[in-house]
């Protein structure tokens, strides 16, 4: 039997989350695609705690006219400046499931030329 896109994502998520957790020194950046938007969050998985949130639809960035991708990288950057505004400089990169490629790969890009360490 053929599993669809979505069945494939989350048997791929399980067994990401088995590996990754979020610690108060090293938090878990999360990453969720939708067909228009892009959301990422930075979560202590210790006590459960969004240290950091950052999506497409944020006031900052709605507005403005560019690609799903060039979004993606400005979310990226936007994440990055509230994590170190928080304190977090390192951090664990869960995709969520997604290849890291496309919307993925330029919203870690993006983290990444914001400054933080994966």
């Amino acid at each position: 039997m053929k599993q669809t896109k979505t069945q494939r994502r989350f048997r791929i998520k399980r067994r990401f989350k088995a590996t990754i957790s979020g610690t108060s020194n090293q938090p878990r950046m999360s990453v969720f695609r939708s067909n228009k938007e892009i959301y990422a969050q930075i979560i202590n998985d210790e006590t459960g705690e969004t240290i950091a949130a950052a999506s497409s639809r944020d006031t900052d960035l709605t507005g403005k006219e560019s690609s799903k991708t060039e979004q993606a990288g400005l979310v990226g950057k936007l994440i990055a400046e509230k994590a170190l505004a928080a304190g977090v400089k390192k951090i664990r990169f869960d995709r969520g499931g997604y290849l890291y490629h496309g919307r993925v790969k330029s919203l870690g890009e993006g983290a990444r030329e914001g400054g933080l360490k994966f």
